[in-house]
């Protein structure tokens, strides 16, 4: 009969506590692990459920319409109707606010990061603009009413697309400038004084070092921007985009956009005398804008995965 020793039993103990203590030590870890693998799959089940949604409803009206729901204008019958004039308005919007936002945001961003002191000053204009990140959209709405519509109505001509891309353009201007600050705030510290050890001014160093290794995190933010301001009604709404019959379509002329057509179609009650409802054309619609902003997001993530490609060679 085998002897268990005193010291073999304290031993034997300290193993048993050390295994409780581990376990107990991974349970609130296996916990978060599996609330935040519901939480994704409920999110998950979520979006495809919409997405079954507006396809099964969109298909009524593609399947009538065919490429006539996009080359066509917009009409009283929900059979008949076309996107055209709403496809030019949030093309051209989208177009301005990356030639006005980007260039701006961008800029700004370099120079709190790079150029301006760090001093109470910078940090309040910082704290300003975090802020202007959060304000209502409807609130640039209103903004742009007075500004773009009133009293640079001689240049805009009144509620036109170049009036709405101006709009949304101060609508995306902070989230540009916080994306592009975070991502050049993230450049190691080594490369600007490699830089600066080969006798390259400040300019060459953000030039030719800092903005080509940031361009990856300042790409997410331009599309994220990008995508807000095409999904935008509220905006449009305030700056007087119209919704009912629009015979020609310009950049300085009465507009409407997507989003535009998405609200108002989606408000008026079917007929019952067509298999094409003003729900299936509201949907169809729907589809066709989440298409235009999925197709921005692949440019911009082929443009990431480009300048990401070039910093790791290099």
């Amino acid at each position: 009969m085998a002897i268990v020793t005193e010291s073999q039993r304290s031993i034997t103990r300290s193993e048993v506590h050390q295994t409780i203590t581990r376990q107990s030590k991974h349970l609130p870890s296996i916990a978060l692990g599996v609330t935040l693998l519901i939480a994704v799959s409920f999110t998950l089940l979520t979006l495809f459920a919409l997405l079954a949604r507006i396809v099964t409803q969109a298909i009524p009206a593609l399947t009538e319409k065919g490429t006539g729901f996009l080359t066509d204008t917009i009409g009283s019958e929900a059979s008949k109707v076309g996107i055209w004039p709403g496809l030019f308005g949030s093309f051209g919007i989208g177009l301005g606010v990356l030639v006005i936002a980007v260039p701006l945001g961008v800029g700004a961003a370099i120079y709190l990061e790079e150029y301006a002191k760090q001093n109470t000053m910078t940090r309040f204009i910082v704290v300003n603009i975090r802020n202007l990140a959060g304000v209502p959209a409807v609130i640039y709405g209103v903004l742009g009413l007075i500004i773009f519509v009133g009293w640079l109505k001689p240049v805009t001509n009144g509620g036109s697309v170049i009036a709405a891309a101006l709009t949304l353009a101060i609508l995306v201007l902070p989230i540009v400038i916080i994306t592009s600050m975070e991502a050049i705030r993230a450049v190691p510290r080594g490369l600007r004084d490699a830089g600066y050890g080969i006798g390259a001014s400040r300019w060459e160093v953000t030039r030719d070092h800092v903005i080509p290794y940031a361009m990856p995190g300042i790409l997410t933010g331009t599309v994220l921007s990008l995508a807000r301001a095409l999904g935008e009604a509220a905006p449009l709404i305030m700056i007087g985009a119209i919704t009912g019959l629009l015979p020609e379509t310009s950049l300085s002329g009465k507009f409407t956009a997507i989003p535009m057509l998405i609200y108002s179609w989606s408000g008026r009650p079917d007929s019952g005398e067509s298999s094409v409802g003003w729900s299936n054309a509201a949907a169809a619609a729907g589809l066709v804008l989440l298409v235009l902003v999925l197709a921005f997001n692949i440019v911009g993530i082929l443009l990431r995965n480009h300048f990401e490609a070039k910093r790791v060679g290099s």
